[in-house]
């Protein structure tokens, strides 16, 4: 529960456009079910959902129009409530396009962003169609113009610390690099090593506010089972070329905790969560004699 003196928004947003997949949509549902109850104010942002949907690409964004519409109202109940902190729950990666963006505008330079994902999340509509892609990249002020416009404080290359990151491409590896970006490899975390990076990050950036992103696709299929890579309706090898998580549930509470105990946590944003069973069931359920409509 936040005190008194702070307001925490809960964000509910089951975004399944940016991903291209209607599984984001129940991930996102479920996820906000199993979240801990909160007195604090909950808002849901109006996402449309039919199985039977198939987005276009509109001139390099799959489903840029549903896109917009759907981020400029999460914008708009994040200015209704002017909170102190954030809480979202996602949905694939882009829902937390305007939080962070909001963040980034309150705090400026004191806010630093925590970035734990398999994947860099730089990509613009030249190189990936699936905006879930490009929300880092938007954030740091850069890529397509319909995204950019809700940043309105950009968050600098060196406020970004990346965690759980591997096997980018070569475009992504290219880009961290002229960056100069600080990246955490799955195995610094394993051993522990990247404590004192962490520290130095806070540190030299003087860091007094954190915004920590968490894509579940950071954790790994062998410990986690509720990611995309565990999709058991799509062929073999569908996925080969992606880099995929290596760490394990406490490897990530660690990070978050270790980076927690440095600076003030003033957003949490998860997304990607995929419980293939559940929604397997959920449809079977849906059958049965005297349960099916």
């Amino acid at each position: 529960m936040s005190s008194s003196s702070t307001k925490t928004l809960r964000l509910h947003f089951p975004q399944w456009q940016g991903g291209n997949n209607h599984a984001y949509f129940f991930g996102a549902e479920l996820l906000a079910w199993l979240a801990p109850e909160s007195d604090d104010p909950v808002e849901k942002v109006s996402v449309s959902f039919d199985e039977q949907t198939v987005l276009n690409n509109e001139n390099g964004i799959v489903g840029r129009q549903v896109l917009i519409q759907q981020i400029t109202e999460s914008s708009q109940l994040i200015a209704r409530h002017q909170p102190d902190n954030l809480v979202v729950l996602g949905g694939d990666c882009l829902v937390d396009l305007t939080p962070f963006a909001y963040l980034s505008e309150k705090y400026q330079d004191k806010l630093g962003v925590l970035w734990v994902d398999a994947h860099p999340d730089i990509m613009t509509p030249e190189q990936f169609s699936h905006a879930h892609a490009m929300v880092l990249r938007a954030l740091m002020g850069e890529g397509d113009s319909d995204l950019t416009q809700f940043v309105t404080t950009p968050i600098k290359a060196s406020k970004i610390f990346y965690a759980g990151v591997n096997e980018e491409s070569e475009y992504e590896a290219q880009f961290l690099a002229s960056r100069h970006m600080r990246v955490c490899r799955p195995e610094a975390i394993r051993s522990g090593d990247y404590l004192p990076a962490l520290q130095q990050w806070i540190v030299e950036e003087k860091i007094e506010c954190l915004a920590i992103h968490l894509d579940l696709d950071v954790l790994s299929t062998a410990s986690f089972g509720s990611l995309l890579f565990r999709n058991p309706h799509v062929p073999e090898g569908t996925y080969a070329g992606i880099a995929q998580g290596k760490l394990t549930i406490a490897e990530v509470l660690g990070v978050i905790s270790q980076a927690a105990a440095q600076a003030q946590v003033v957003g949490l944003g998860i997304a990607e969560h995929l419980p293939w069973d559940s929604l397997n069931l959920k449809k079977m359920l849906a059958q049965l004699p005297l349960l099916s409509r």
